[in-house]
């Protein structure tokens, strides 16, 4: 809704000066714009991320993520988590074996509203490289990292992230009353390069329990903050703050899927361009990309794949080392 409201001043303040705002207005009321490419391919497999919105400015150290549920979240009568394969070949995937024979949990860290759940897999498409750091407890070998969080009825489980190749979902709480919602887009925070497919190099990830904040050391140098300013039943967000600006390349990635309007974890696109006095929308296939200050990505009819998935926002971009 803040965006909304935001969206509306800039076109009172248009209609006032008799045309477009100029890049200096702007940027003053809306933030820095930076640009979006969409490199979506389709596919037939629903467990491929073949949706690809990448991220790049090299002015940008700071920016915000946020997980909203989709508006149609209060009129769904059944939820789908299960995986499709159909059409899917995997026969060709990396496949780097481990030190376990079978899926393997422990627990990092604990205490009664927050803990934190690590797991190490047989396989994994990428060698076990980084490392996850806890305090004084370092470990090595994870493949995925969950954080939970307590509601009324029991924990839920409000992110995880892939230490071996930076990705990370989130989701809010789960509305009062209903059973915790799938999780869907996944994203990428850092330096992005394609190794058989985008990624991001982690040497170390760190977190402070205390504070909700992840500390991500790169391989290839720099580091990055992301903390988790608000997890509450209607959004989870994430503030982010690189220690200098990632320059060549993607600074961030948004990958999801999309093989029909009723099969997708992503539909639609709508996006606040520098200058402009309203929103362009957009199927997230056809979407041309552009030079942004907000991106939207969600659904606006229910598809059977991770039906109550969150839509999701990437703004606040900014030069300074927090979001504007």
């Amino acid at each position: 809704m803040r965006r909304l409201r935001l969206a509306s001043l800039l076109g009172l303040i248009a209609l006032g000066t008799g045309g477009p705002l100029s890049p200096a207005m702007a940027a003053s009321l809306g933030g820095l714009a930076v640009d979006v490419t969409n490199g979506s391919e389709p596919v037939l497999c629903a467990e491929k991320d073949n949706v690809t919105l990448a991220f790049a400015s090299p002015e940008t150290r700071a920016f915000r993520i946020e997980a909203a549920h989709p508006a149609y979240i209060g009129t769904l009568a059944r939820d789908s988590f299960e995986a499709d394969w159909t059409a899917c070949d995997m026969s060709k995937d990396t496949a780097h074996a481990s030190e376990v024979k079978v899926p393997t949990r422990r627990t990092l860290y604990e205490e009664p509203a927050l803990w934190v759940v690590g797991w190490t897999m047989p396989t994994f498409w990428r060698p076990s490289t980084a490392t996850v750091r806890i305090g004084d407890r370092v470990e090595k070998g994870l493949h995925l990292v969950q954080v939970w969080m307590i509601r009324p009825m029991g924990g839920e489980e409000v992110l995880v992230f892939y230490p071996q190749d930076g990705y990370w979902r989130i989701r809010p709480l789960a509305p009062e009353g209903r059973a915790p919602t799938a999780f869907g887009s996944s994203f990428l925070v850092g330096p992005v390069e394609t190794d058989i497919r985008p990624i991001v190099k982690l040497k170390e990830i760190g977190f402070d329990p205390k504070a909700k904040r992840f500390q991500l050391s790169f391989e290839g140098g720099g580091s990055a903050s992301i903390t988790m300013a608000e997890v509450t039943r209607d959004r989870h967000v994430l503030d982010v703050a690189f220690d200098k600006p990632v320059a060549g390349r993607p600074f961030a990635m948004l990958r999801s899927m999309y093989i029909t309007e009723f099969n997708n974890d992503v539909a639609r696109v709508a996006v606040r361009e520098a200058g402009a006095t309203g929103w362009r929308e957009d199927g997230v296939m056809p979407f041309k990309g552009g030079k942004v200050t907000d991106l939207w990505a969600g659904r606006t009819t229910v598809s059977r794949h991770n039906s109550s998935s969150p839509d999701m926002v990437v703004s606040r971009f900014s030069q300074d080392a927090a979001p504007k």
